[in-house]
């Protein structure tokens, strides 16, 4: 049994944020059927790098899903999503708002007809508010939920995160959403309710002290590169064979651990060093010692050092290292799953790690309309083992 099994999830959202909330949903035994239309069928189908004219990403977007495709333009299609709805339990939707309302299939329409639905509403900028009608990607939530103007450095142009990462925070803010409303619908007798995220207050809502700093300084926190500012030491350091590593010595007893490790006992006793704030106000004298310490050894002897003293250290990962560290394979979060076309493919493992109902890969990502056919036979398909 899983946690979510008998939960039926209609998926009308398409590429990052709400197709994200279905595969977690989808990850611990939810139904999830995911509406495309037909033809090209989700956009992320032809993202990135390409197997046999599929997106790989698609692979894990949409495992455990089921594929439905709908023109939910045309008035058949509408009715097919109110007779898939009337029996749901979750509805997760990430267009722009108004979209659904246009079409016969907004929250008002919806609930009257399964007053039991839950609502799961991604957008850019919420479905209120004087942003709401604007086109909202994840890139630009990002921006405006203050992450980029922190990340970078000094001087230089704000950068993106590497991936699509105010996507991915709406997401998971949506499946807290869903599963609150859940537990609310059982335990408490609620109806269903509608769950609103936007993308930019996902982000925000990660900024830490950001907000207080300002109305309690009038600080504005700027780029900082790979320093975590407020906080020493923490910061990338390069050893002498070019590599670097992420020493993170905060707290006041690693601090101490840490100056014994470099030869630097002048700076564990210094009472001015004794906590973080004091750090601080040197972080730049303590950085200098670190790493004039780091840049006469190698990485690894860096990290052996560095282990040995119960200090936090690490070093930078690409996907080559991922894929064979003893770590991520343990904790089967590297696993061989099958394409629909019975080929092979290494895809992340399920996250959280549940000890009594542990989320699972049960099928691979469906093809385009796979289960259509099934839809036409009326009601909400029966799942096939």
């Amino acid at each position: 049994m899983k946690a979510l099994q008998g939960l039926k999830v209609l998926e009308l959202g398409q590429l990052i944020a709400g197709p994200f909330a279905g595969k977690t949903l989808a990850e611990f035994g939810a139904d999830v059927i995911k509406v495309e239309p037909s033809g090209v069928g989700d956009p992320l189908r032809k993202w990135r790098l390409l197997r046999d004219g599929t997106s790989v990403w698609w692979e894990v977007q949409s495992r455990n899903k089921r594929s439905v495709c709908l023109d939910l333009r045309s008035p058949e299609g509408q009715d097919a999503v109110r007779a898939l709805a009337i029996e749901a339990d979750v509805l997760i939707e990430n267009f722009k708002p108004g979209t659904l309302e246009g079409w016969g299939l907004g929250w008002e329409q919806l609930h009257a007809f399964n007053p039991r639905l839950i609502m799961l509403r991604i957008s850019g900028y919420g479905q209120t508010g004087p942003y709401r009608d604007k086109p909202g990607f994840g890139v630009l939530g990002e921006a405006m939920g203050g992450l980029r103007h922190l990340t970078g450095e000094p001087g230089r142009v704000p950068v993106r995160v590497g991936v699509s990462i105010g996507d991915t925070l709406a997401a998971l803010h949506g499946v807290i959403g869903v599963l609150t409303a859940l537990h609310h619908r059982t335990a408490h007798g609620g109806e269903g309710q509608f769950i609103d995220v936007a993308l930019y207050e996902s982000v925000f809502n990660v900024m830490e002290s950001l907000v207080p700093e300002h109305d309690a300084f009038g600080a504005v926190r700027e780029r900082a590169g790979s320093a975590l500012p407020g906080i020493a030491p923490t910061n990338a350091y390069q050893c002498n064979d070019g590599q670097y590593v992420l020493v993170a010595g905060n707290g006041d007893s690693i601090f101490r651990r840490l100056m014994r490790a470099i030869d630097r006992e002048d700076l564990e006793t210094d009472p001015d060093l004794t906590h973080n704030d004091g750090r601080v106000r040197r972080v730049e004298e303590i950085d200098v010692a670190i790493e004039a310490w780091t840049r006469e050894r190698s990485r690894d002897e860096v990290l052996a050092v560095l282990d040995g003293a119960g200090v936090p250290v690490g070093r930078i990962y690409s996907v080559a290292d991922i894929a064979t560290d003893p770590q991520y394979l343990a904790r089967e979060m590297i696993v061989e799953s099958s394409t629909s076309d019975g080929r092979t493919l290494k895809v992340p493992g399920v996250v959280p790690k549940l000890s009594a109902t542990p989320g699972a890969i049960a099928h691979a990502a469906p093809r385009l309309g796979q289960h259509t056919v099934d839809l036409q036979r009326g009601g909400w398909p029966a799942r096939s083992a």
